[in-house]
């Protein structure tokens, strides 16, 4: 099975963004005054060749992005991101460029709606797009705009996702789960923290897993030491989802891949696991 990580051009933060300091109010407000930057981080997206079809996993960010007057002017966030994308660094032309055609494609998953995963939607008008109905309704309207959706009036005007359920099925220590091929091998999992309604797609590709996080974490090194983002929805839930994660890959041979961590395409490529005695320990 091939799957692959596609950059999607580059966004940086602040370092508070990356790394929470302190709780609640104040830890949101900490990321929009903090004048020190991460370097720029890669925007990345993924596809599965899968026999059943490719299934592509979030898309990225748009070219458009990089440009004044693409988000709402508003919204106080906006001081805490940067963002560089070129047009032939959107997903549509590096797919083309993998030789994935969009009638290849099968399934989009999206692990959550913030801009740098959805900005590619253009791209997929004729695919089924699947969205968490929890992450779907946090995410719409001036509400999701207030809720740090900054970008979801640029949704296309055909954007009809099919809202998914988890089912009650436990997956290792995730206690719901969706599986999404006949064969079994990719499963959806609850990511609850940085949105409500983010998920994880797990895919078994022979003796090891590749864990696919969305922005669970924003570095596998974070996950393993707790330390949650800045501007995560619930703070946590987060530290729960990062538990599962330790406990899952503690247990289970994974490649843990989340969409900024710099590392993310080489530890692909390499198929480099966690520690599972560091992932057992930070657990």
């Amino acid at each position: 099975m091939k799957i692959h990580a596609i950059q999607t051009g580059t966004v940086a933060v602040t370092t508070a963004w990356r790394e929470g300091v302190g709780h609640g109010q104040g830890r949101l407000l900490r990321t929009i005054v903090d004048r020190q930057w991460t370097e720029p981080l890669p925007i990345y997206a993924f596809a599965i060749e899968h026999r059943e079809g490719v299934i592509v996993v979030d898309t990225g960010e748009a070219a458009a992005a990089s440009q004044s007057g693409y988000f709402v002017r508003w919204h106080p966030g906006l001081r805490a991101f940067r963002e560089w994308v070129g047009p032939e660094q959107e997903i549509g032309p590096q797919l083309e460029g993998l030789g994935i055609r969009p009638s290849d494609v099968r399934w989009v998953v999206m692990t959550h709606l913030h801009t740098d995963h959805a900005g590619g939607l253009h791209h997929f008008p004729s695919n089924e797009i699947l969205v968490t109905r929890t992450e779907l309704e946090f995410a719409s309207g001036l509400r999701g705009r207030l809720r740090g959706y900054v970008a979801n009036k640029r949704w296309p005007a055909w954007f009809d996702p099919t809202p998914i359920e988890l089912g009650p099925t436990a997956f290792g220590p995730f206690p719901r789960s969706l599986r999404l091929t006949e064969a079994g091998d990719v499963v959806l999992v609850p990511l609850p923290g940085h949105t409500p309604g983010q998920i994880g797609v797990l895919v078994q590709d022979g003796d090891h897993s590749v864990f696919l996080g969305g922005d669970s974490s924003y570095t596998q090194e974070l996950m393993l030491a707790g330390k949650v983002d800045g501007v995560g929805a619930d703070e946590e839930a987060a530290r729960l989802t990062y538990e599962r994660i330790r406990d899952y890959a503690a247990a289970n041979p994974t490649v843990y891949l989340v969409a900024h961590d710099p590392e993310s395409a080489a530890r692909l490529a390499e198929r480099r696991l966690v520690d599972p005695i560091a992932a057992e320990a930070a657990a």
